[in-house]
């Protein structure tokens, strides 16, 4: 999928150019002077992650060495950038995912630093993390588990914990907390399972599962697990309903007024 997506957009980059010439720099820059999808992520990834202390050649070639030695990165990483496009009204280009939403960058960012938690560098992987939730404003344990598919929305204040699984085609919107119920050690966390939809605001808390289809409603908070192909919405969460979709992290439908309800 990358090789095609990376022609993709070459193509919408060379159209960016045609239409706004003061873009053709960074253009360039971020897409057209590079030979694959990789390479350009690890520029753009970079270039936002790097400050004074931490150069961005060191980064970038953190990233280097991560999509040479785990080329899955990559692909998931297309599978992201397809997911936004087909679920975000206001996009209208491959490109402006990969050039400008936060939400696509901090997912990426986080499977740098889960490449190098699993390969027993944590204290690089931490620094990863902090450095994402600084730029990008969402703050995701190195540790997380996280499938391809994926779409933060606006992302901003996103919480992730380290225990915490998100499966394939998810879709998360802003300030969504996955995070435990206390200090308690060891498995604590959400575990969010294929095609959930988790709406703005909404706390999933402990170490429950939302079931696959699920749709948790904005500003909820979910104590208890949620079973697949089910609405939840409220505080603390009840169930309302099953989503009008198989898939509801593919529709981003928030309303869950026409959600079929339960008899």
């Amino acid at each position: 999928m990358s090789d095609k997506l990376w022609q993709q957009l070459r193509i919408e980059a060379q159209e960016v150019i045609q239409q706004e010439p003061l873009l053709a720099s960074y253009v360039y820059s971020c897409v057209l002077n590079h030979k694959d999808l990789q390479s350009a992520l690890s520029f753009i990834l970079a270039n936002k992650l790097s400050d004074d202390v931490m150069p961005v050649v060191t980064v970038r070639e953190l990233f280097d060495n991560a999509f040479a030695e785990a080329p899955d990165i990559i692909e998931h990483a297309a599978c992201d950038i397809k997911a936004v496009f087909e679920r975000d009204p206001a996009i209208g280009a491959h490109l402006s995912v990969i050039l400008y939403l936060k939400g696509f960058h901090s997912i990426e960012v986080h499977r740098l630093a889960h490449f190098l938690w699993i390969n027993n560098r944590k204290e690089l992987a931490f620094f990863i993390q902090s450095r994402n939730s600084e730029v990008f404003g969402v703050d995701i344990h190195p540790a997380c588990k996280i499938g391809k598919g994926i779409m933060f929305d606006h992302a901003t204040g996103i919480v992730i914990g380290e225990t915490s699984v998100i499966e394939d085609n998810v879709s998360i919107l802003q300030q969504v907390t996955l995070g435990g119920t206390g200090n308690e050690q060891g498995d604590r966390h959400p575990k969010i399972r294929s095609g959930v939809l988790i709406a703005a605001g909404a706390k999933v808390l402990g170490n429950i599962e939302i079931g696959t289809g699920a749709k948790v409603g904005a500003g909820s908070v979910v104590l208890n697990d949620v079973c697949a192909h089910t609405t939840v919405v409220g505080v603390p969460a009840r169930l309302v309903g099953k989503p009008c979709s198989e898939v509801p992290a593919k529709t981003m439908e928030q309303n869950f007024f026409d959600d079929e309800v339960d008899k």
